[in-house]
């Protein structure tokens, strides 16, 4: 499916199969995620120019932080693939705001691809982690941080308090992903089972959660 290597990396136990998962979860997430930012920044009121950038950072900037954190120039700066794929993310976007008008207010519009998302690049983390040979808990944060980053710093972008440290179960998704892919992984499951069970894993949970309104506790409210 891809005629380079997956990763730019030879991926411990890489195989077509291998690549295929890796490339077709990358593809998921960028497009989830460049039109979760592109249609935060439409409902803020952006320009054109900040739309694109909202939508661009949101796909590429949890890729970006994970490979910063293994020493190695990011990904999505070498990829042909990764600027191209968030444009058109960012372009569908701009059509479904303008076919879709009167119901992009409606939250599950952004909550659905946004759980794609997070699904995909939880996934694509774990697999990167395994790659690099870190620990389990370097599993979980690079899972997670791949997952999350993007959203953090599309809402810091926006002059938010990232909406992943006070709302909604969200990150935890990740985190739980992340735990299932390690587990999966010490059964000797392969690789691709154990990231297809990590992105069932992340997707199924977040979508209970949105439907049921999980949410985390907190400790204090303001009155």
């Amino acid at each position: 499916m891809c005629s380079e290597s997956t990763y730019l990396y030879k991926i411990r136990g890489k195989n077509m199969i291998t690549e295929n998962i890796f490339f077709i979860m990358n593809i998921i997430g960028l497009l989830a995620f460049a039109v979760v930012g592109a249609l935060k920044g439409i409902k803020k009121g952006l320009d054109l120019l900040g739309i694109i950038v909202l939508g661009i950072m949101t796909a590429l900037g949890g890729g970006i932080t994970r490979d910063l954190l293994v020493n190695t120039i990011p990904y999505a700066l070498r990829s042909p693939y990764d600027m191209g794929v968030a444009l058109i993310g960012v372009w569908s976007a701009i059509i479904i705001f303008k076919i879709f008008k009167d119901d992009v207010s409606n939250k599950y519009v952004i909550q659905i691809p946004d759980a794609i998302g997070l699904s995909a690049f939880t996934t694509t983390g774990a697999m990167i982690a395994y790659n690099f040979e870190v620990s389990f808990f370097g599993i979980i944060i690079l899972a997670t941080l791949t997952g999350v980053g993007g959203g953090i710093i599309s809402d810091i972008l926006l002059q938010k308090t990232p909406s992943v440290l006070t709302e909604d179960f969200y990150a935890s998704c990740s985190i739980i992903g992340a735990i299932a892919f390690y587990l999966a992984i010490l059964s000797n499951l392969s690789l691709e089972a154990s990231a297809v069970i990590c992105s069932i894993v992340v997707l199924m949970i977040r979508i209970v959660a949105m439907l049921c309104k999980w949410s985390l506790p907190k400790f204090y409210n303001e009155k």
